[in-house]
């Protein structure tokens, strides 16, 4: 299952620049997770300093 970044998400943008697919990107009030782009990698869950991102 691809990740998905959950409403703790403090928009840093720490997950974005560290994803190698370009998946994540700015939503509205958080940051997003292309489903279909993910490749489940988990280097946005890596780096996240508020542990939003996590595999569904």
């Amino acid at each position: 299952m691809a990740y998905k970044i959950s409403d703790d998400c403090v928009s840093c943008g720490a997950c974005e620049a560290e994803c190698p697919v370009s998946a994540i990107s700015e939503g509205d009030g958080k940051y997003v997770i292309d489903a279909d782009a993910c490749v489940e990698c988990g280097a946005c869950a890596g780096v996240c300093p508020v542990g939003a991102p996590s595999a569904e």
